[in-house]
């Protein structure tokens, strides 16, 4: 990319200058979920691993509605992956929300096919239908291969979704323009050694004029192996898309 465009609708902040505050939902952190590792049947008589999230105080008051996380693992192929990202990377910075989190293990060669489409589709709707579910909060994230993964069914399955978090992952493709309506948070590093940082600022700001609800945070001094570094951005991302939610339902969706 040549010379940074300057663009109103998008605050491009540096990691060091976020606010990394608990999330929106309780002034003190909630105790650490129960988490529950399970085996999901496909329809071609293979099966899926993934882990599913319930926060602490969810068997005193089930009925209440709890935001859902769709969380995608980077690349790697270890059993039960998509735990360990969820318990060591997303449920830490997403605690203060106190969400239900799926976290499949990817069911084939990347998270960005059909295959892997309808098996995420049809495990998300087979463990989350005995919970209560607040459906105008639902976020997919994904960090490097996941992150791809989020951009693919966020703009393949929009209707599916209503915020989404994407991390050390290049720009996205697909069908844009799905995503004129859906929160988008970018959190990429210009010290990635993997992914180039300039497409994914230039795509990010590409949006922000078209007008779409879109905001990127610079993460000075993260190569592409450091995921742990991005656990404070990312809560501070998860504050950003509470008060997107918070806007959207209190004006009946204007921006």
């Amino acid at each position: 990319m040549g010379r940074r465009r300057w663009c109103p609708a998008l605050a491009l902040m540096a990691a060091a200058g976020a606010t990394l505050t608990p999330g929106r939902l309780h002034a003190q952190a909630p105790e650490p979920p129960s988490v529950v590792e399970s085996v999901f049947p496909l329809g071609d008589g293979s099966a899926m691993r993934y882990a599913i999230a319930l926060p602490a105080a969810y068997g005193a008051s089930p009925e209440e509605p709890r935001p859902l996380v769709l969380a995608l693992h980077p690349g790697g192929r270890d059993a039960y992956y998509g735990s360990w990202f969820m318990q060591t990377i997303v449920e830490p910075a997403l605690r203060g929300w106190e969400p239900i989190i799926v976290a499949p293990d990817v069911p084939d060669e990347s998270w960005a096919t059909e295959a892997s489409e309808r098996a995420v589709l049809a495990l998300l709707d087979h463990v989350l239908a005995p919970y209560a579910i607040d459906r105008d909060r639902v976020l997919i994230t994904g960090f490097s291969m996941g992150g791809r993964g989020t951009w693919y069914l966020a703009t393949r399955r929009p209707e599916r979704f209503t915020g989404m978090i994407v991390m050390a992952t290049g720009p996205g493709r697909g069908q844009l323009e799905n995503l004129a309506d859906m929160p988008l948070y970018i959190i990429h590093s210009p010290d990635d050694e993997v992914v180039p940082y300039e497409p994914v600022e230039e795509l990010a700001l590409q949006l922000a004029e078209r007008g779409y609800p879109v905001q990127m945070m610079r993460l000075a001094g993260a190569t592409h192996g450091m995921m742990g570094d991005y656990v404070g951005p990312l809560r501070s991302a998860a504050d950003w898309l509470w008060a997107q939610w918070s806007h959207r339902l209190a004006t009946g969706g204007a921006p």
